[in-house]
């Protein structure tokens, strides 16, 4: 008796069921909203709990009918409820917008790893010597490799290419590159250690030879060593001492 029971039960809810599905026809629309992500947005029928996704254009399809509320859902947006009304289904544009969720960030915290870096972890060797680009390059034009061909020839052979560098003049272009590179480099650095006003004011150099007295003073290998210490007091004593020279050397120029 209870089988027959919960068999009957089983018919009559499968028969409601089935009724339902066969009042609703498919009804299609499309998300919109202010980015181009909108594939896999949820679109629920919150009658019939019958379930969707969007494809990539934003565009879905699901069973309804008028007075169903759709339910679109995503994380990136926020949830809206829309009842479909009778025109709806008639309408070929029926879209739905939705407003972006926008995760504000309270707190940025950025730490700074002095002690990481490709040596301490195990990348490169220990107090390898570090090069710049134009030191790379003068490197390489300049290296004896032993093993270049040493698939042809027992024992290998030294590259040729270095001599070829040599008399064709690129090795002393290179060390130019290499001569101006740092140049640069120390130009950069005094700059950065003072500025304009401290070269005008204290050191008393008219302004039209700042630029002048920048490149005086890092021709001074003495100065670039205690430049390159980046211990500003020391750097500071020997600039002034270099000042003065200089204004010895314009003002001579004057006369």
């Amino acid at each position: 008796m209870f089988q027959k029971i919960t068999c009957f039960l089983i018919v009559i809810a499968g028969q409601v069921c089935w009724s339902q599905s066969q009042d609703r026809s498919a009804f299609n629309g499309k998300v919109v909203s202010n980015t181009l992500d909108l594939e896999g947005i949820y679109v629920i029928n919150a009658q019939t709990e019958e379930t969707v996704t969007t494809n990539a254009s934003g565009s879905f399809s699901i069973l309804a009918k008028p007075n169903d509320v759709l339910v679109f859902s995503s994380i990136s947006f926020r949830e809206k409820r829309v009842m479909l009304k009778q025109e709806d289904f008639s309408n070929l544009n029926f879209t739905v917008n939705l407003s972006m969720i926008m995760y504000q960030l309270q707190e940025v915290v950025v730490k700074r790893y002095d002690n990481i870096n490709a040596e301490s972890l195990g990348i490169t060797p220990m107090g390898q010597k570090k090069y710049t680009a134009a030191e790379r390059k003068l490197q390489t034009a300049t290296a004896l490799n032993a093993t270049a061909n040493a698939g042809s020839m027992a024992g290998g052979s030294i590259s040729a290419d270095p001599l070829l560098n040599f008399f064709s003049g690129r090795t002393a272009m290179l060390k130019k590159e290499v001569a101006v590179e740092k140049k640069e480099f120390f130009m950069r650095l005094l700059e950065n250690m003072f500025s304009l006003d401290h070269f005008i004011d204290r050191l008393k150099i008219p302004a039209d030879y700042v630029k002048g007295f920048e490149y005086y003073a890092i021709e001074n290998d003495k100065f670039t060593v205690i430049l390159n210490s980046k211990n500003k007091t020391s750097t500071e004593f020997l600039l002034g001492e270099l000042a003065v020279k200089y204004k010895e050397m314009i003002a001579s120029e004057g006369k």
